[in-house]
């Protein structure tokens, strides 16, 4: 008997102490509804690992998480936070196009910034939230360290800008006139080219789809979700 109860003790404390390793870790959690819900914060570390200080999101965490998550029968639907500061490039982009390409129903909710690679990021969820207090800065491809100055450098940098503005445009009602022009805005930023959005004006521009907040993103999921079960019924 002694034996027994140590086993369920064990046993309820991993249940319990697993779904905070996995926030620590993954910054994943699986709600009691099937909704699983990843979080995007800090700065997306790409090919190289950034300082101990920097609070990142790693894609190699992600990439994985999102295959298990679209292959879970458990899981019904997909429920992303963000507030990140950008990051790596196609880093952000790989992310971002496992989220588009899900048959699952997601939905996104942005929560203090979605700025510069993580607007497509924000964007490619079926739905897309943001809160009002949050801001989502666009600006054009930037790197660090030495550039060669010859015009195949600068043609680099305008085809990599051209993968993000098309994945923005075809998953957000904005238009690419006027997303190039935010894009390219001189007036506001002191030390940068683009733009700064807070949550009604990204929606007015139709970057985000609506302004919300927790309960309203869940139950937009929800309501997606049912309605992908009735799809799945009919088949």
């Amino acid at each position: 008997m002694q034996n027994s109860e140590n086993f369920e003790n064990s046993t309820s404390n991993e249940q319990t102490e697993l779904p905070i390793e996995s926030i620590k870790e993954m910054g994943a959690l699986k709600a009691k509804s099937g909704i699983e819900v990843i979080s995007i914060i800090g700065q997306i570390e790409g090919h190289f690992i950034l300082n101990d200080q920097s609070k990142t999101t790693k894609y190699e965490h992600l990439l994985p998480a999102l295959v298990s998550i679209e292959e879970n029968p458990e899981v019904s639907g997909l429920l992303i936070l963000i507030n990140t500061v950008g990051g790596d490039v196609e880093a952000g982009l790989a992310i971002a196009e496992l989220i588009a390409s899900m048959s699952k129903p997601t939905v996104s909710i942005v929560l203090g910034g979605g700025h510069s690679i993580g607007v497509p990021l924000a964007v490619a969820s079926d739905v897309s939230f943001i809160v009002p207090s949050a801001t989502m800065t666009i600006h054009p491809v930037r790197t660090n360290g030495v550039i060669i100055g010859v015009p195949q450098s600068f043609n680099n940098f305008e085809r990599m800008q051209k993968r993000i503005t098309d994945f923005i445009i075809s998953n957000s009602k904005i238009s690419e006139k006027r997303f190039n022009q935010l894009l390219s805005n001189i007036g506001e930023l002191v030390t940068d080219v683009g733009t700064t959005l807070d949550g009604k004006q990204a929606v007015e521009e139709g970057l985000i789809d609506k302004i919300g907040g927790l309960h309203d993103a869940i139950t937009q999921l929800k309501e997606l979700c049912g309605k992908n079960k009735g799809n799945d019924n009919q088949l």
